[in-house]
Order: structure tokens, then sequence, then C-alpha cells
């Protein structure tokens, strides 16, 4: 049972015969938003990615081969699950896919040498990359490892506050267009589905997801 609103965790079946095997990872029916970009990434033993949050984007994240733990915090304002974490396990022999919703943090580290895929629901965008220090306390996460190696960028990531004052600040600056309103709040709330009222002009994502929003699994 995850302690996050909005994760899902789905195990995959794979097929086997005397041919070898074939395992379906992906239906548009599993995701709110269909994915418009896809990335292979490989990591070598001790790597850790992260802690990274995004408002606008939602993750779909499988491990393909390798041994991986995902550590999540839930830092959306408003949402029932505010401020809680889980660690997961993840493994390229038990095939999993993992959807992160926008507003929650994730980080990964990687025990082994490990392959994973995943998507995202926008295409890379500088202005949606918020983060925190990995080893932050206020995370709540009980990382297997003591010095995992890091890029130069996640090692000047700030702490957890000031991240949390960073994602609240996003969510509450004022969405201009009717489009980029929509956008946003289904995006940065993890919602399937505009809201009426959306296109009020001058209110901000925070404020429609208070009107018209709750957060669900």
């Amino acid at each position: 049972m995850l302690n996050i609103l909005g994760l899902q965790l789905r195990n995959l079946e794979t097929h086997r015969d005397n041919r070898g095997e074939l395992t379906e990872i992906f239906r548009n029916s599993w995701v709110g938003d269909v994915p418009v970009q896809w990335n292979l990434v490989q990591s070598a033993p001790g790597v850790l990615r992260g802690v990274h949050g995004h408002f606008r984007h939602s993750d779909y994240l499988l491990v393909l081969g390798g041994v991986a733990s995902i550590g999540l915090n839930d830092v959306r304002p408003g949402s029932k699950t505010q401020g809680r974490s889980d660690l997961i396990l993840m493994e390229g022999e038990r095939p999993q896919v993992l959807t992160i919703p926008p507003g929650v943090a994730h980080g990964f580290y990687f025990h082994s040498t490990c392959t994973t895929i995943y998507s995202v629901t926008h295409y890379w965008d500088t202005d949606d990359e918020l983060g925190c220090m990995w080893n932050d306390s206020a995370l709540g996460l009980a990382w297997p490892c003591e010095a995992p190696l890091i890029s130069e960028r996640d090692a000047r990531l700030p702490s957890y506050a000031v991240f949390c004052e960073q994602m609240k600040r996003k969510l509450t600056e004022p969405v201009n267009s009717p489009a980029g309103q929509i956008s946003q709040l289904r995006d940065a709330l993890g919602n399937k589905s505009p809201f009426p009222g959306a296109a009020a002009g001058g209110r901000t994502a925070l404020q429609m997801l208070n009107e018209h929003t709750q957060l669900a699994p």
C-alpha cells in the first residue's frame, strides 16, 4: 500500500514460450495524459539521481534491467498526503511501471548497473525542473546508501524547505491564458480533466485546486 495519493505502481505480465518472452509496458488507458517524450537511461552502480520535482509534467517509469530504489515525497499544497514519503524497490526481473504525478518529488538510487525507460507528459523545460538535496532529513527517506555518486547539478540543489516554497510559488503564479490555466491545473495537480471555470483570468493553479479539485489516487 502506497502512502502518497496519485502514485500508481502496476505489475506487468510477461508472456513466455520457447521463442522468448513479451511484456506489454504501456497503454494509453493506464495514464491520464499521453506521454510526449520517452527517454532511455543507463546508470552505474551507486548512482543517485535527484531529488527532483515538477509542477507541470508527470513521469512514467520502468526498470528494464538491474535494481533501483525510488524515493518519493508529496510536496503538493492541499494534498491529503502532503509531506508523506514512499521508498519503492523496482527490479528488472520483476517488471512494474510507476506513474509519478506532478508535485511528487522523486529520486532514484541504483544498486547495480541499471537500465531504465521513462516518459514525460511535457517536453523538457528548465522552468519545470525543481528539486532538493537527496539526503535532507525532511524528505523522510531511508536511502540504502551513505555516499552515492550524484551530479554537480544535484549537489547544488537547495534544502527541502526551500524546494517546497519554490513549488508552492510555481503553483501560485498567475496563469495568463485560458489554455495555460487548464493545462497547468491539470498537470500541476495530477487531475485527468479540465475543470469548469478554469479559464477565468488572473487566478492561479492553487486557487483553482482549492475551488474545483480533490486529489485522488
